[in-house]
């Protein structure tokens, strides 16, 4: 018992580092760009998009390598499904989630590609119909999914710069890159001091997580992709749902969908990417059950957005619907686990 308490307090602990750490950095890191005349739009599709993903970066990294490769992706995979089922259906069930017309056209289908894209690189054994072989996301895999990272990024700052009104993914991150412009400028010294307690923090808090995390894996006799894909999704995507959640009740919903449709590309192209390049990530205990929950949330969110009763809405029926899909589906794992 004591060790359960133990590993839970290291969980909870490494999570605080980590999100907090990712705070101190973004900050840090956006008032050292400010200070060499780095725009707040560059500032906002790179600094602050990577900080609000470092909790997944770090926890996949960290768990790729020290061998825990069903954290790693079952990090990411979860997350992504909390992304789309619960949050988005959360908060629409909150507020109706306005898609803009650069979400319907670019940022949905981009979220849809990177799901099938990871789908079928989970799959590799049933495509390439060798048996023997055993399905894991490779290092090639990895530096597939970086190029695609490197389109979607370009894509980014090519909308953001183009003359039209920015919404969707941009807007969302154009929104807060004016949000750290506005705020009062710190000394060179101190940006580079929260800087490198932020680091500091994602570093050894991404450590102790992903051990409490394995280490309450083991004393309650279940996967560590059980683990990954529940508890460890939940805590590092948590802030995005207060975000979206806060956000669709001040109206302002294409922050919100922006927030979730960007944090799931960057899951899977830059995340799992970066984490399959450092080391090769064996599915093990991951289930294509996930995989395909991952896909069908997108195709939810396409369809939604495409062809919803309410055109150019996620209506609250919508998000109902989404987050019955979110119940059951942490049902369906707790009750198998």
């Amino acid at each position: 018992m004591n060790d359960t308490l133990l590993f839970i307090l290291q969980f909870i602990i490494g999570l605080v580092l980590i999100l907090k750490g990712a705070d101190f950095l973004t900050d840090g890191a956006s008032s050292i760009a400010r200070r060499f005349n780095i725009s707040s739009l560059v500032i906002g599709l790179t600094i602050v998009a990577f900080g609000t993903s470092a909790p997944e970066l770090v926890v996949s990294v960290i768990s790729a390598l020290e061998g825990h490769t069903e954290m790693a992706i079952g990090n990411v995979v979860g997350s992504n499904i909390f992304n789309t089922l619960a949050i988005m259906g959360i908060t629409a069930l909150v507020f109706p989630v306005a898609c803009s017309k650069n979400n319907i056209r670019y940022d949905v289908p981009f979220c849809l590609v990177a799901s099938i894209a990871l789908f079928a690189m989970a799959n590799d054994t049933f495509l390439s119909r060798e048996v023997s072989s055993e399905s894991a996301i490779s290092r090639s895999d990895g530096i597939t999914l970086l190029c695609f990272f490197l389109i979607f990024l370009s894509y980014s700052f090519a909308i953001a710069k183009s003359g039209k009104k920015p919404d969707g993914i941009a807007i969302s991150e154009q929104k807060q890159g004016e949000e750290t412009e506005g705020k009062k400028e710190m000394s060179m010294g101190k940006a580079i001091l929260l800087f490198m307690v932020g680091l500091a923090g994602l570093i050894f808090g991404g450590d102790w997580m992903v051990d409490g995390a394995s280490g309450i894996a083991t004393l309650l006799g279940v996967s560590q992709s059980i683990i990954a894909l529940t508890i460890v999704a939940a805590g590092t995507s948590f802030p995005e749902l207060i975000t979206s959640v806060v956000a669709a009740r001040k109206g302002d919903t294409d922050m919100a969908m922006g927030n979730v449709v960007g944090s799931n590309i960057f899951n899977i192209f830059f995340v799992l990417g970066v984490s399959s390049t450092v080391a090769p990530l064996k599915l093990g205990n991951i289930q294509m059950f996930d995989f395909a929950t991952l896909l069908a949330g997108a195709v939810f969110l396409w369809i939604f957005c495409k062809f919803g009763k309410r055109y150019h809405y996620i209506t609250r029926f919508e998000g109902a619907i989404l987050t019955l899909c979110a119940i059951a589906y942490y049902i369906y794992k707790v009750l198998n686990a």
